[in-house]
């Protein structure tokens, strides 16, 4: 069965850091781009970062350019998303989800809100406070 789990979700300051973790298993992880998501209550779905399967090509959404780095490490089944300079704006359920597909097709449905990512983990919940 394949799944996907996120954790290192948590409440810090605004300015604050943390590292999310998406751990795969069951499936060839490196086979599959990944793409981290969040929504914040009330609001819809936005993709925020991508990684190939490779982990040498990577997206990430305005926003979050500068502040947010994704990697992967495909011998621990893993993709990391590093995040600095948090601000009350990012919080949100951040989620992690995996494409099988080319990785440029990754990047534009993931801008368009991921629904053609075919495994998703259950969530973190990161909250930043002012």
């Amino acid at each position: 069965e394949v799944q996907l789990v996120e954790s290192g979700g948590g409440s810090v300051e605004a300015g604050g850091s943390l590292r999310l973790s998406c751990e795969a298993s069951g499936y060839s992880f490196d086979d599959y781009a990944i793409g981290w998501f969040r929504q914040a209550p009330g609001k819809e779905r936005e993709g925020v970062s991508c990684i190939s399967s490779s982990g040498e090509s990577t997206y990430y959404k305005d926003s979050v350019k500068g502040r947010f780095t994704i990697s992967r490490d495909n011998a621990k089944n893993t993709v990391y998303l590093q995040m600095n300079s948090l601000k009350p704006e990012d919080t949100a359920v951040y989620y992690c989800a995996g494409y099988p597909g080319a990785y440029y097709y990754a990047t534009l449905t993931l801008q368009r809100g991921g629904s053609e990512f075919t495994t998703w983990g259950r969530g973190t919940q990161v909250t930043v406070s002012s």
